[in-house]
């Protein structure tokens, strides 16, 4: 039941997911205003919830398809081709962005306060349209979906390993939020900081893990031809 490579691979995809700006700042945004522990606990959940479900369409088609994601098969290998290109483009897209800018805060940053003022269902649903088409979080949720299709797991494995990676997609949401759970005054400091920090070099931080996640997918893309 456990497999620390896989549980490794999960880390490394949910990471790059769970660094999401857009969402991170709007979560800072929410609990940083009014009734914060409902409408970031409503954020929380959609997120976890869109996850979980692209996932869990993805495994239902691969397992629908007969896909074969070993390593070295043609549909892991182009998968893993596909994403590293992805992910080198948008590593490359941000980084370049954000030396261009200068000390200008990020494009995306004065969008914020306009979602923010959507109503509740408005933003949840904006919210959960962003992750479901953003391509990068999509090539890595399909990586997850590839490795526990071709780990050979039974559907409670699956569902498990499905939770556990889901989790880790939303750490960098589920942390700030639990740490208002506990004590909201205390941390506002924190999460203040945490925003501008976020506003100031959120394209330097989703470029280079964006360029670190690339290389990996690329070399296994690589191996996966050498195998092939």
């Amino acid at each position: 039941m456990i497999n620390p490579s896989l549980w490794a691979e999960l880390l490394a995809y949910g990471s790059g997911v769970s660094i999401s700006p857009i969402h991170i700042g709007l979560m800072l945004l929410l609990l940083l205003g009014p009734n914060p522990l409902r409408r970031g606990g409503l954020l929380l959940l959609s997120w976890l919830a869109t996850i979980a479900l692209i996932v869990t369409l993805l495994l239902t088609v691969g397992h629908s398809l007969l896909l074969t994601m070993q390593q070295g098969s043609s549909h892991r290998t182009g998968l893993d081709l596909l994403a590293a290109g992805a992910l080198l483009a948008l590593g490359m897209k941000e980084l370049l962005e954000s030396r261009e800018d200068g000390k200008e805060p990020p494009g995306w940053t004065r969008q914020l306060d306009r979602f923010c003022a959507m109503p509740l269902p408005l933003l949840l649903g904006a919210s959960c349209a962003i992750e479901a088409v953003s391509p990068d979080d999509l090539f890595l949720m399909a990586k997850t979906a590839s490795a526990l299709l071709s780990a050979g797991l039974t559907s409670t494995q699956e569902v498990l390993y499905t939770a556990g990676f889901t989790v880790a997609s939303s750490l960098a949401l589920l942390l700030p939020f639990l740490a208002v759970v506990i004590g909201r005054h205390q941390v506002v400091p924190l999460l203040e900081k945490g925003k501008q920090l976020l506003f100031s070099n959120g394209d330097v931080l989703v470029g280079g893990l964006s360029l670190v996640l690339a290389g990996y997918l690329g070399w296994q893309g690589i191996d996966g031809l050498q195998l092939g």
